[in-house]
């Protein structure tokens, strides 16, 4: 059994409140960034889809980072990869407020990805789940994602008012002073994570990749996850630009993103709630089926202010929902012990969705100026993501038959 830092003698509460401050700091600066494709690509005098690029590189770096960031956290504790990913966080903006180039863009991109791969919701999924017991493990990861809304919520107004007042490149500035204050949260979530059983054989790193590529219902996740990243890229950071695109005022982009922040506050509890009375892959698809509404009234209905406010606030409600529920299957498959590294595999299938999301739309839109076929393929893939759930089994490996990690 390893020892624990006297940070981690903090009472649970206190640790989760840390790491919930710094997910919605991070997940909150990352879903601003739509707010800047309009007044960045008409000031630098370049199409969408160089800045889409730049934001699908991101999403993209952020996946692969997350499975080392998971590893390292996993191993070592969470403190010391908050730290370097705030400082990168910080960097990226920065150099996003130098810009004056596509390939400056793109540099940016990579560090935003390296920053936030190691405060959001991946790399702390294991440092949190491993305070509690099995039966409340999805709803204190739903916490994690409950914080993202918060962000998100707070972060739309705060972004656009700097924007507003200060201009979009000052603005970024503020933004990079902001992520920084991550940096002195990462100390109740230092030292290295205790061993949860101790009647189970340690598992090394290969030893819990093998096994898990060897469970089908793993890939299964994993395929229904990339659908979650293509439609939450896409839709957090050019629905601004379409509600501009449809002549209404930049406001309400800001407000249905708000709206989809409050309304995953909501949905995200009651994710994580409901996993204590219905199977979590039944929950996986019910969210993925009802988005797809949200997409068909993008396409049919009028397009105003209140009906995008609305449609917002519909699929906030099935937003970060999926977190919960797709962290706490992987924890049910392998247990804890590993649990940020294989929850950082799926999620590297989520920011492969995220960056043919963001690629896609900005190709799209460049060839035919409307987001129409967007639309459609977010409702196909939808359904997939719907049906791919159904087979799951719900049930831990063979290792841990009869262990109280299984849960």
């Amino acid at each position: 059994m390893t020892t624990r830092s006297p940070a981690a003698k903090l009472p649970t509460w206190a640790i989760i409140l840390s790491a919930g401050v710094i997910v919605a700091t991070a997940m909150g600066l990352r879903q601003v960034m739509g707010l800047y494709l309009k007044p960045m690509t008409t000031e630098l005098d370049i199409g969408r889809e160089p800045f889409s690029n730049a934001m699908a590189i991101a999403n993209l770096v952020w996946g692969v980072g997350a499975v080392a960031a998971g590893a390292i956290a996993d191993k070592y504790g969470a403190g010391r990869v908050i730290v370097g990913s705030a400082l990168s966080t910080s960097l990226g903006l920065y150099l996003m407020y130098a810009a004056s180039s596509p390939m400056e863009l793109y540099v940016s991109g990579v560090l935003l990805g390296i920053g936030v791969c190691g405060t959001g919701v991946t790399a702390l999924v294991g440092a949190v789940g491993r305070l509690v017991v099995a039966e409340k493990r999805t709803a204190a990861i739903a916490s994690l994602g409950m914080a993202g809304g918060i962000g998100g919520f707070i972060a739309f107004p705060y972004a656009h008012v700097l924007i507003e007042w200060l201009g979009w490149q000052m603005s970024l500035i503020v933004l990079a002073v902001t992520a920084a204050g991550m940096i002195p949260l990462a100390w109740p979530l230092s030292g290295k994570p205790k061993t949860q059983d101790a009647n189970l054989k340690p598992q090394s790193l290969k030893e819990a990749f093998d096994e898990a590529f060897a469970y089908p219902s793993f890939w299964l996740l994993t395929a229904g996850f990339f659908v979650c990243g293509f439609h939450v890229a896409f839709y957090s950071v050019h629905l601004p630009a379409f509600v501009a695109d449809k002549g209404l005022d930049a406001s309400v982009g800001v407000w249905a993103l708000m709206a989809v922040g409050i309304a995953n506050i909501i949905g995200t509890y009651v994710a994580g709630q409901s996993a204590r009375f219905v199977e979590k892959r039944l929950g996986l698809s019910v969210i993925y089926f009802m988005r797809c509404f949200v997409f068909l009234g993008l396409l049919f209905l009028p397009i105003n202010g209140p009906v995008v406010i609305l449609l917002s606030t519909m699929l906030g409600l099935f937003w970060l929902s999926t977190v919960p529920l797709t962290s706490g299957l992987v924890a049910t498959f392998f247990g804890t012990t590993w649990m940020s590294m294989l929850f950082g595999f799926v999620f590297l299938s989520h920011q492969i969705g995220s960056f043919a999301g963001l690629w896609l739309a900005g190709r799209l839109f460049d060839v035919t100026g409307s987001y129409d076929a967007m639309w459609w393929i977010s409702v196909a893939l939808g359904l997939f993501a719907a049906m791919v759930h159904l087979p799951i089994r719900e049930q831990p490996v063979p290792r841990l038959a009869g262990s109280t990690l299984a849960g």
